[in-house]
This record gives C-alpha cells, structure tokens and sequence, in this order.
C-alpha cells in the first residue's frame, strides 16, 4: 500500500514487492522471518480495543435502533448500527492503528533511519513531536474506512447467515459460519479497499506532506491512477478474510458457551 512512497534502501534499485507470494518471499530474504510478525504488539494493542467495541457494541445498538414491536430488523438498521459501532471504536482507538502503521512501515528503513525502536517508543515519538493531535493523525479517513468496513463485515455475515438459514442450506453450526464469514470478508475487501489504502498513506505520511486526506487521495490518483486505490488487495482479502472466519466461529462459539453456562451461574 506504501509501495512508491518509501524507498526501500536495499541496493541501488528499490526492491519491488510484486504480488502475495513476491512479497513475502522479499521480506523472507532481506528483513528475516520476523519481519512477517513487525508491529504485532501494535496490532494485538489494536485489535483488542476495536473489536471489543465495534464488535462488542454491535447486537445492542442494533438493537437500539431497531423499533420496537418490529419483527425483524431492516438493512437500514444494521447499516446505521455498523456506522455507529465503527465509528466509536475509532474515535476511542485510533492511537493504537496510528502507531501500527507507522511502526510496520519504519520497520523497513535502514537501522539508524529507522524511527522508532518499539510500539511503546513510537507512541511517545508522535505525542513529542506532532503533539497528542498526531497519535489521531487520519481519523477522519479511518472512521470512513471502519465504517465501511463494519457494514460489510458485520451487516453481510448477518444477511449471509440470514440467508443460508432461511434457504435451509445449512444449519446454524460451523460450516455455515465459515461461509458467511468468508463471504463477508470478500465484500469488505472490496467496498474498503480504496479508503483503506488512502487511510494508510496518510497515517504513514511525514507531517505537512499532505494536507488533508484529501489531497492525499488526488495525489495517489495522480502517481498511480485509479488501479492504485487497490494497491495491495490480495493480501488485504486474504487478511480480512481470516481475521473474518477466525472471528466470527469464535464468536460464535463463545455465544454458545454463554447461553450453557446461564444456566449453571444461576
């Protein structure tokens, strides 16, 4: 996604990273195997604080902005729902996705250009030298991106499971979860590709290289045209697809385990 922006300081010609595979294989060979896991303290950090609450706070927004006496609750509704929850976990989270961006991206610098020597340094860099302002640099952009991203998770694997349950194709069990999520991640790869890829440039941005995200999006546009809005869109589908099944069967799951154990605590 950063591809064209940071040089890579390799050889005299920058190394290219070219599809999934050339990607990883590039990595492999000129930052080690542990370059596959950079700025995993910064993603769990992000993880753990977004999903417990655009995820966490799903079922009962929409439950909140479902009318009462209604018998089933409308696209509009969960749409609504889906914009809610992401946007609240961006306004409460966004330092977190800030110091992973930035993180992962240092991480392929030379050593003494690299700019910070861990998560927790990178966090008091940005707050010293942009301000607190700076740990919310492009929130406006990840908010556009997490809600989109909220609508087609959440919103397509309930009208995915919806489906499949009405059309009696599958039962309520694992393998209908496995494919409403898989499903579902398809979708969200495609609709938040282009405001995720904006999303990233900009956090990784040097400060006043653009001026809003704006000018950030026009100036990819420019350079790469429309294609560049889908920089990086096999892997951003293979990761969202994952994190999708993995989510939601666990959710699943520990919802099942809930209603068992009522019984027992009570």
């Amino acid at each position: 996604q950063i591809q064209g922006e940071v040089r890579i300081p390799r050889t005299a010609s920058s190394v290219e990273y070219r599809g999934v595979l050339g990607t990883l294989s590039t990595m492999v060979r000129t930052e080690g195997a542990r370059s596959l896991y950079s700025g995993l303290a910064a993603g769990l950090q992000r993880q753990m604080s977004f999903a417990s609450i655009r995820i966490g706070l799903y079922d009962s927004v929409k439950q909140l902005y479902t009318p009462k006496g209604a018998e089933s609750t409308s696209m509009a509704t969960r749409l609504l729902a889906g914009c809610t929850t992401g946007a609240v976990a961006v306004a409460c989270a966004q330092p977190t996705d800030v110091v992973k961006v930035r993180f992962q991206a240092s991480r392929i610098l030379s050593d003494s250009a690299r700019r910070y020597s861990s998560t927790v340094d990178a966090y008091r860099t940005i707050a010293r030298e942009e301000g607190v302002r700076g740990l919310w640099r492009g929130t406006l952009p990840n908010i556009a991106r997490n809600a989109i991203i909220n609508c087609g998770e959440l919103v397509t694997y309930d009208l995915l499971k919806d489906a499949l349950l009405r059309a009696e194709l599958m039962s309520d069990n694992f393998p209908c979860h496995f494919v409403a999520a898989f499903g579902a991640g398809f979708c969200a790869t495609v609709v938040a590709s282009p405001v995720d890829v904006v999303k990233t440039r900009y956090m990784n941005a040097s400060p006043g290289k653009y001026r809003n995200a704006l000018s950030c999006l026009l100036a990819l546009l420019k350079q790469d045209g429309p294609a560049g809005l889908y920089k990086g869109f096999v892997p951003s589908f293979l990761r969202l697809s994952a994190w999708n099944v993995v989510m939601f069967v666990s959710y699943e799951q520990l919802q099942r385990l809930m209603v068992l154990a009522r019984p027992a605590l009570a």
